[in-house]
């Protein structure tokens, strides 16, 4: 056992890199909404990015050590504090015995993450522990929950910088099968809107608004469902696009106008209400190399970290350290 949950918002998971290959059988894959926060996690603590994380949806809550280890804070950033004392996000941390982290609102975008060293250590479902709560496969971390992980012993405090996804801004986008069934005008005024993200939004998908008429395909309704994956972005009814996210349903009827590449996710689900985004038509030869330097980038996280130095006003027990080591004389 490792943490003890004293308080935690309404929509906490474990979530890992998700269980692809099951949209046969019904399944989406599921996983951490932002799996670049689980790379920048597992950099932080010197270990495999598949450990499972927990994935807090807007808000934190207080979560008390009952032995020492270490954790790392990623993804939107929120207020965070170790027994009142506040600590970085993008970092890592020691958390002894009888501390207690509380982790407030989300300050920008919407997906934090906590992650310990080890890993959270929940029961695997075909090959991983995501909750996946649409499909009633585990269940919302709640109070009283004792989280299990494999504590590793970690070195030293670490940070990690990293670039700004959590307001919105362009997101990258291939043609869908179903794409030439919207007229080249929708098309182009598609690319052209600023859309703003509305209020509905879980892990399922997130809408988007705009103002003037929506975009609708030819002979929408006579579509047959086919195959699903997060990042399309379906038109419904009303002409409002969707994009979908991990834990969307495997098949749907609704037109699909483009895809957001894999690499440009995290930024997709980390949109809060009410910021700015719009789309650009990408090739899918870009759109392979834009994943290809992605993956390389992910890969480089590891040698990016470096130590993380304390402010002096946030060490509340400063005068216990040994700040001057050997001797000194007034005369030399």
């Amino acid at each position: 056992m490792s943490l003890l949950v004293h308080s935690v918002g309404p929509a906490c998971t474990i979530q890992d890199l998700g269980r692809p290959g099951f949209l046969d059988q019904g399944l989406s894959r599921s996983g951490a909404a932002d799996q670049l926060a689980l790379h920048e996690g597992a950099a932080l603590l010197g270990q495999n990015p598949g450990c499972a994380s927990l994935e807090m949806a807007g808000m934190g809550g207080v979560f008390e050590a009952t032995q020492n280890i270490w954790i790392a804070l990623t993804g939107a950033p929120m207020f965070a504090s170790i027994d009142d004392n506040p600590v970085v996000w993008n970092a890592s941390h020691p958390l002894l015995k009888g501390q207690q982290l509380t982790i407030g609102a989300v300050q920008q975008g919407n997906y934090g993450y906590l992650h310990v060293g080890g890993g959270f250590t929940t029961d695997r479902f075909l090959g991983s522990r995501s909750a996946h709560l649409t499909a009633d496969i585990g269940e919302a971390v709640k109070v009283g929950d004792k989280l299990r992980c494999n504590p590793v012993t970690g070195d030293a405090a670490v940070k990690l910088h990293t670039a700004n996804r959590f307001t919105g801004g362009t997101l990258r986008v291939v043609p869908s099968f179903q794409t030439p069934l919207f007229d080249k005008t929708i098309l182009d005024r598609f690319a052209r809107t600023e859309f703003e993200r509305g209020a509905r939004a879980n892990r399922m998908g997130m809408q988007l608004d705009s103002e003037g008429e929506g975009f609708s395909a030819k002979g929408q309704l006579n579509i047959l469902s086919e195959v699903i994956t997060p990042g399309d972005i379906q038109m419904t009814g009303s002409g409002n696009p969707f994009i979908l996210l991990p834990e969307c349903q495997t098949t749907g009827g609704y037109p699909r106008i483009a895809t957001v590449i894999p690499c440009d996710l995290p930024r997709a689900a980390q949109t809060p209400t009410g910021a700015k985004v719009q789309f650009e038509f990408v090739s899918l030869d870009e759109a392979l190399i834009l994943q290809g330097t992605y993956l390389t980038e992910l890969s480089k996280l590891p040698s990016r970290v470096e130590p993380l130095i304390r402010d002096p006003y946030d060490i509340p027990d400063l005068l216990s350290y040994q700040l001057i080591s050997g001797m000194v004389s007034a005369n030399e």
